[in-house]
């Protein structure tokens, strides 16, 4: 292991080493770069146990001196971007620029925005005259919590969990994916150096069926809040459903965007290109079912198509790369399995895997990389039209009226996200809260205000994340009521 990462739980503000390890992959290559700890129930629980040791002095500690430890770390964090990013992408695939523009700088805007929202949130009051009574409410931290985030957006969603777990004076137990840990090491680091006390955040690796389930079914973790898929989720919440825990489930999504022939239909393309392959589609909010009146229907595909032929796929150091490689060779095939099958069934590929052949460099040339794909032809029954995918792929079919296509866009079992195009204002406030999703996006996507709730419906999730909705999950609000 000499000559590779070796990645070591982060215990009570130390790195501990572990018994076992697994293999980290470079997606880029295929090689493996880094060995990751592999925690048992052992770790997981001197882990919490740390986290219970240092929760009595971080509840207590004034939320004036939290919030600028956070602060420091937002901080330190941003003056180590390049680092940052550079090793997001060796672990996650992702273009480096894509890192340093979008992860990296969320990470530091999530200590940041949960280090000051704790500072201005407030408590009610209410006065009872017949009873000569005051009442007001308190937050209280509610102890350690457990944090389990994926794998696609590592610390950017990583930080979107401890971020408000610590600012409302909770401490943590957090369990990255087992297959990108190694930035996480460096925000360890960074913990240590902008003074945040040991046992505060306690970091342990490895698989979810083994040191997730642990924290999951662990009696003293009262909190758990996971980003990942729905089937995952499915099995957290039989585990637990005995132990009464708080659950913040942030699951799978199927997402629409539903375009009317008066969309602005530059900014409509050039937006939906982004929205359906940046970071190789691996993001929870992507969109994968796009629905196009039938009056543009013939252009929009001849100009999207064209605009996903031009996109650049290869090495995640590449500056020109658009697309980098997938997290893994098992999810690489699970992605080709969804378009061979379309393509088995009769629909038309109409641009991506299998029609264009990949270019890489000799660097890549065995990495995880599937080129962006427009499928075509397919009805709205098809697994592909159906169920999360996950990549480069998205699928294209037209429709005609309004109503039509608000019954078709909400005929999944999923509810996260849905985008809806037109100039029409009548038009978006009719349809918008017709739409099963927790975020509707009207002529852009992904533009995020952490004030506003983030969570999906259905089997896209449980509960809400973003500043007041944060904080009402890490913490129990308490009525005190005084007669005088």
């Amino acid at each position: 292991m000499s000559d590779l990462e070796v990645i070591n739980n982060f215990i009570d503000g130390e790195f501990c080493p572990c018994d076992e390890y697994l293999d980290s992959f470079d997606p880029s290559t295929g090689l493996v770069w880094a060995k990751v700890a592999n925690s048992s129930a052992k770790d997981v629980e001197r882990a919490v146990e740390a986290g219970e040791r240092a929760f009595p002095m971080w509840s207590s500690t004034p939320v004036e001196k939290r919030s600028k430890i956070m602060l420091k770390i937002a901080d330190l964090i941003e003056a180590r971007l390049d680092e940052f990013a550079e090793l997001e992408s060796h672990d996650q695939g992702k273009p480096v620029w894509l890192a340093k523009r979008i992860d990296i700088p969320r990470l530091v805007h999530n200590f940041r925005y949960f280090a000051t929202y704790a500072l201005h949130d407030l408590n009610v009051s209410s006065v009872q005259q017949d009873f000569n009574a005051t009442n007001y409410t308190v937050k209280c931290p509610v102890g350690v919590a457990g944090l389990i985030s994926p794998w696609n957006l590592p610390l950017y969603l990583l930080s979107f969990k401890i971020a408000p777990a610590i600012a409302c004076g909770n401490t943590v137990v957090a369990k990255p994916s087992e297959m990108t840990s190694v930035s996480t090491r460096l925000m360890c680091q960074v913990f240590k150096e902008a003074g945040l006390p040991n046992g505060v955040v306690n970091i342990v690796f490895g698989y979810g069926w083994t040191a997730g389930q642990a924290l999951v079914v662990h009696p003293r973790v009262q909190l758990i809040s996971f980003t990942g898929g729905t089937a995952t989720a499915a099995v957290i919440r039989k585990s637990a459903a005995h132990l009464n825990k708080k659950f913040s489930l942030e699951l799978g999504g199927k997402n629409a965007a539903i375009i009317f022939d008066d969309c602005n239909f530059e900014k409509c393309v050039e937006t939906t290109i982004r929205s359906s392959f940046i970071n190789q589609g691996e993001v929870c909010l992507c969109t994968s079912r796009i629905f196009v009146q039938r009056g543009i229907y013939d252009k929009f595909i001849q100009a999207f198509v064209a605009k996903a032929r031009s996109l650049t796929v290869g090495d995640p150091k590449d500056a020109n790369t658009f697309c980098g490689a997938l997290i893994s060779k098992e999810h690489q095939a699970k992605v080709t399995k969804y378009i061979e099958e379309a393509r088995a069934s009769g629909a038309v590929i109409e641009c991506g895997h299998g029609v264009e052949p990949l270019d890489l460099p000799e660097r890549c040339k065995d990495g995880y990389f599937v080129r962006p794909t427009v499928i075509t032809g397919l009805p709205d029954s098809a697994p592909a039209m159906t169920e999360e995918i996950f990549g480069p792929v998205t699928c294209v079919v037209p429709f005609d009226e309004e109503q039509e296509v608000i019954t078709r866009a909400n005929a999944v079992r999923y509810g996260l996200s849905a985008t809806v195009w037109t100039e029409n204002v009548s038009r978006v406030q009719r349809i918008s809260p017709k739409i099963d999703a927790g975020t509707v996006w009207v002529n852009c996507w992904l533009v995020r205000d952490l004030n506003m709730p983030f969570g999906g419906m259905k089997d896209s999730g449980t509960g809400r994340e973003g500043g007041k909705y944060s904080t009402e999950f890490f913490t129990e609000e308490k009525t005190i009521c005084i007669q005088h």
